[in-house]
């Protein structure tokens, strides 16, 4: 069994990792609650890229958004499970995520997680370079980096285990252009986003490549802390690799140009976490 890490912004998009020796378990879309306003969600669509999968350069008219801040908190089940941010900034001619994970109050006793996150990706090409990752989940304890040579088509690991020392190196073949788990998800919210759509796009943990699929399914209102959003749900799968129809996860970005994620849900055998957007720090 592999770890289980409370995060979504980890597990989103690689969410079945999780449970890689679980059954397949039926899944189903969630429910809309009374504070969502819903519309059906649209047939299974057609891939609007093509039959290969690619990371899509970012438009001339997306604009990053650095210098801002997304706060959240993470509920599972009736608790307050943990709070998170997820800050931009302009590095160079990188773009660098920095994201936090702590979990709070009585899910912190049971499973106590303190993540750290940077990410760098290519502000023109969406490429990822490099990503580092401190993770305190339970008992583990360790630093991972992971360098994207693109030239190479490699993708390097080096992770080190804080609790005995051990250290780990692997080479990974990668199709050149690959995204990370923390980029996509603001490379997802760089594409159109319209509904009845569908994108696919290779993303990278370190080891095997997994093609992921986000299926744009329906718009929806989502009440938060930070406000009422009209907003346009996107449904990530894994098309191949082990990761492949297992869990369930959700994004819920503003119908807008800023295509902000103000929600982010997944759905695994413990149960569903759900995290809100609070607030958004501007700089």
């Amino acid at each position: 069994m592999q770890r289980i890490a409370v995060i979504p912004l980890l597990l989103l998009l690689v969410v079945p990792a999780i449970d890689a020796q679980a059954p397949a378990r039926a899944q189903t879309a969630p429910k809309a609650t009374p504070a969502h306003t819903t519309t059906p969600t649209p047939p299974v669509p057609q891939d609007t890229i093509g039959p290969q999968s690619y990371i899509r350069p970012a438009p001339e008219s997306y604009r990053f958004p650095s210098g801002q801040t997304l706060h959240y908190t993470a509920e599972w089940r009736l608790w307050n499970a943990g709070v998170a941010t997820v800050k931009m900034e302009t590095a160079g001619s990188e773009q660098k995520i920095s994201a936090t994970a702590d979990s709070i109050g009585f899910v912190s006793m049971l499973y106590k997680v303190a993540d750290r996150f940077e990410a760098y990706s290519d502000r023109k090409t969406f490429c990822s370079t490099h990503i580092f990752k401190h993770s305190e989940e339970g008992l583990h304890k360790r630093d991972t980096n992971i360098r994207f040579d693109q030239a190479g088509r490699k993708a390097i690991l080096d992770e080190k285990n804080l609790k005995n020392n051990e250290t780990k190196h692997t080479e990974q073949e990668i199709p050149g252009c690959v995204t990370d788990v923390i980029s996509a998800i603001f490379y997802v919210g760089s594409l159109p986003l319209e509904p009845s759509k569908a994108y696919t796009f290779p993303l990278n943990d370190g080891g095997k490549t997994v093609d992921v699929k986000a299926y744009v399914r329906a718009h929806e209102d989502i009440k938060t802390d930070a406000g009422t959003f009209h907003t346009v749900r996107v449904e990530p799968e894994a098309e191949s690799g082990s990761l492949k129809g297992k869990g369930k996860a959700w994004i819920w970005y503003t119908d807008d140009a800023n295509h902000t994620p103000v929600q982010m849900r997944t759905r695994m055998f413990w149960g569903m976490l759900t995290f809100k957007l609070t607030r958004i720090e501007r700089q």
